[in-house]
């Protein structure tokens, strides 16, 4: 008997420690949850990240973030960006922050362009079905050359590739090595941005471009003076 009772003793003391050891553990980690979203400094940085990004006139990469807060690894670069974007996606403004072209980029939010247009006094423009034409055979083939875009489109592509390259969006990339030695021309990062695409690995399959509408297909912008 007293054997059994000793047993039980033990039994009990030892539930009790192992129940004191999980309230200790659950209360640490929720102190340190709450200095993790408290932390001043690390508001801090995602204020200077944001300010970062705001200032920039192109997508600015984590590369270019670290540049500037060298204390910080990439890793910890993309979190704090990562919750930033959070931030702004689950609150109500008029901009939020995107992935696009490698890099970060701030952007209005697609009701409200209308309004934009208005202020920055630009005008609409859709591309043309010969250039749309034109700039996804440069996308999905390039480097390619102008011999080999009017193989597939079976018309001179001169003006169109002319018209791309004035838009920013196709530049010459080289010249492939065969008699005659032809510009080699390719998509750049304007392209990356105005069709809102991260990496070229990001293009849309040839099904995914079947199934778009015209009112998918990306709007750019003309200054007007």
């Amino acid at each position: 008997m007293e054997e059994d009772s000793k047993l039980e003793q033990t039994a009990e003391q030892t539930v009790e420690q192992t129940a004191e050891q999980t309230a200790e553990q659950t209360t640490e980690q929720t102190v340190e949850q709450i200095a993790e979203q408290t932390d001043p400094g690390k508001e801090r940085l995602k204020c200077i990240i944001e300010c970062l990004i705001f200032a920039s006139d192109i997508p600015l990469t984590i590369d270019r973030i670290k540049q500037v807060l060298e204390d910080l690894a990439p890793r910890q670069i993309r979190g704090l960006v990562e919750e930033l974007i959070e931030d702004y996606r689950t609150s109500p403004r008029g901009i939020y922050i995107r992935e696009v072209a490698h890099g970060f980029q701030f952007c209005t939010r697609p009701e409200y362009a209308s309004l934009v247009h208005q202020l920055r006094k630009s005008k609409p423009y859709h591309l043309t079905q010969p250039t749309l034409e034109t700039l996804a055979i440069i996308a999905y083939k390039q480097p390619v050359t102008k011999a080999e875009i009017e193989l597939v489109r079976g018309v001179d592509c001169a003006g169109v590739v002319k018209s791309l390259m004035d838009k920013n969006l196709v530049a010459i990339q080289g010249r492939k090595e065969v008699i005659g030695r032809p510009f080699l021309y390719g998509t750049t990062q304007k392209f990356l941005e105005v069709f809102g695409l991260e990496t070229l690995a990001s293009l849309p399959t040839i099904e995914e471009i079947k199934q778009l509408s015209d009112a998918a297909i990306p709007v750019a912008e003309e200054e007007t003076q």
